[in-house]
């Protein structure tokens, strides 16, 4: 039962390697002559032994001075062709596997941004960046290594061997024996490494998650003063890590060692028995000197063999990771029907969702509609579920039960593509790219005239951010680090107005504005885009108390919903809210 289970486990891990094959269509040619010319080059070092042999006992021993200079030309010759063919093995094999990588890449980073939210949640980010480019690039190299080495180390070991046989039968007989033990220590040797790499792999990932975490809450752990702890708790995954590669490093250690010794140690063998064999007679000195030529051949090709081995353990181990995510189905299907021509009315009916995993529903029964052109205001405490409500309405996750529809229609009917051209959001955390602020705004519009972005910038209270960097040509670093949290805000809005969306999802997009940039930015949206709906998210009544329907969030569950007005008097959480951030006339008045 256990061989059966273990047979099965390698069937799926060949089954898994080979799925990868297919990247290299296109590059036929480069599969054929890559080991073909890796090939001749092994085909005329098996020869060199033969020519040597001949030297020597057909030209030194005989006095032979033509027959050496013949012999030192042709090998002269065979050494210039054989270089030509190892460059020209190894240009093909650069080609193919460059190609090759390029486009596994390529296809493993649109799967993954194919992927879903709760996808991408469940695999990690570290994990998947890990995919992205170490694990590829191993893959990589062991392609390279393959196409140069699967050919010729078994020709050559194999032509040893024989050549050895025609020479003599008893040492041909000692290779026999000598490659079938290193075989059995490399096979020894990759069974316990390879075991070895994948736990490498994995203490990467953790390595790379806690390295993500640190850098993008730095100013948090200064600001507690973690650091010392967190570095220790860094230092404690790096040793981890340090540990199983060191341990891995360890065990592939022994295989040159090893197979060194075996050689050598036949080698010993041959000239003991080559000795024995040239007293009685039997051998020739040139051939003892073939013999050996050829033992020293075949140890250099196993040696290749091992790396080749070791190599491929690691590109099967990431080729199992990377084959792990091409494996992973998104679990949201796109929908058929276009977006485009829809209204901008949105309706939750009955809507409920919970994280995979969680123990309880971040959203409850959520039932609310609004009509084109209507602001919608979103308040609650924190964790009462603002956030995932802006998910559902991006689709970025699908509701548990219960339907979000937009423009009438069912948001799982509609292609993603044209539903985030009818609905926009501004991330709570606004996320700019290094460039300028003119490629910032076009990753929303690619095709938006100059007086589009400017209507933009302008409603986006964000004219004076660009002009102080010396227009749309300023420049913005990595995440916007050259800016101020309210900046990047503004230019965010901006960002996504240039879009001209039809529904317009502000997740707390405000929140680093002072009250009267923010004050000007609602009047500016409801002056400049009368028609498109508004879900506002904010943790301020002063963003929402003009909205024309309010929702009141308290752990998952609406619990009031109405205006400004109506929620005062009917809703003791939003009268609560009121009362922490308004004072006296403004609560009465407000």
């Amino acid at each position: 039962m256990s061989q059966a289970l273990l047979l099965s486990n390698h069937q799926a891990e060949v089954s898994r390697m080979l799925q990868l094959v297919r990247y290299l269509r296109g590059y036929g040619k480069e599969c054929v002559l890559a080991p073909l010319f890796k090939c001749l080059e092994a085909a005329f070092q098996i020869l060199v032994p033969l020519v040597m042999a001949s030297v020597v006992d057909e030209g030194i021993a005989a006095g032979n001075t033509q027959h050496i200079m013949a012999s030192a030309a042709a090998l002269i010759a065979m050494g210039v062709v054989g270089w030509v063919c190892a460059v020209a093995a190894q240009y093909f094999s650069a080609k193919l596997s460059a190609g090759f990588g390029t486009a596994l890449r390529d296809d493993l980073f649109a799967h993954v941004m194919s992927l879903s939210r709760s996808d991408v949640d469940e695999l990690g980010t570290s994990t998947l960046v890990t995919r992205l480019t170490n694990d590829t690039n191993q893959v990589q190299d062991g392609v390279n290594l393959f196409f140069r080495l699967v050919l010729r180390c078994p020709i050559t070991i194999l032509g040893s061997i024989g050549a050895a046989y025609l020479v003599s039968g008893t040492e041909g007989a000692l290779f026999v024996v000598v490659s079938a033990i290193v075989f059995l220590l490399v096979w020894l040797v990759m069974r316990v490494a390879i075991r070895g790499y994948r736990e490498v792999q994995r203490g990467l990932d953790g390595v790379l998650l806690s390295t993500a975490e640190q850098l993008e809450g730095v100013r948090v752990l200064r600001a507690f003063g973690r650091e010392d702890e967190e570095r220790r708790l860094f230092n404690g995954l790096l040793d981890g890590l340090w540990h199983r590669q060191v341990h891995v490093g360890d065990v592939s250690g022994l295989m040159n060692p090893l197979t060194y010794a075996a050689v050598n140690l036949g080698l010993v063998v041959v000239l003991y028995v080559g000795g024995i064999s040239i007293q009685a007679g039997n051998l020739t000195q040139g051939a003892l000197v073939a013999l050996v030529n050829y033992m020293s051949q075949m140890l250099v090709d196993l040696l290749r063999f091992a790396t080749l081995v070791n190599t491929l353990s690691k590109s099967e181990a990431c080729a199992r990771r990377v084959n792990e995510v091409f494996e992973r189905v998104p679990s949201m299907t796109d929908g058929e029907l276009s977006a485009d021509g829809l209204s901008g009315s949105i309706e939750f009916c009955d809507v409920t969702f919970s994280y995979p995993g969680a123990a309880a529903p971040s959203l409850s029964h959520v039932s609310f509609s609004a009509r084109p052109g209507q602001v919608v205001g979103v308040i609650g405490g924190t964790g009462s579920g603002k956030s995932t409500l802006a998910s559902l309405l991006m689709r970025f996750y699908d509701a548990t039960s219960g339907s979000v529809l937009m423009g009438g229609r069912d948001v799982r009917t509609l292609t993603l593509e044209s539903l985030h051209r009818l609905v926009s959001i501004v991330d709570q955390r606004p996320r700019l790219f290094s460039g300028t602020i003119e490629s910032n705004l076009r990753l929303a519009a690619p095709d938006a005239s100059p007086d589009q972005l400017e209507h933009a910038v302008g409603a986006a209270q964000a004219a004076d951010v660009v002009a102080a960097k010396g227009g749309v040509a300023g420049a913005v670093e990595q995440l916007g680090r050259n800016l101020s949290g309210g900046q990047r805000q503004r230019l965010s809005i901006a960002r996504t107005l240039s879009r001209e969306p039809r529904i317009l999802v502000l997740d707390d997009a405000s929140s680093a504005l002072d009250l009267a940039t923010d004050a000007r930015l609602r009047h500016a949206l409801a002056s400049e885009f009368p028609g498109v709906t508004q879900v506002v998210i904010s943790q301020r009544i002063s963003a929402i108390r003009h909205a024309d329907l309010i929702l009141v969030l308290d752990a998952g569950r609406v619990v009031g919903q109405g205006t400004h007005e109506e929620l005062r008097r009917t809703c003791d959480v939003y009268e609560e809210i009121c009362a922490s951030q308004l004072e006296g006339e403004e609560v009465r008045h407000g």
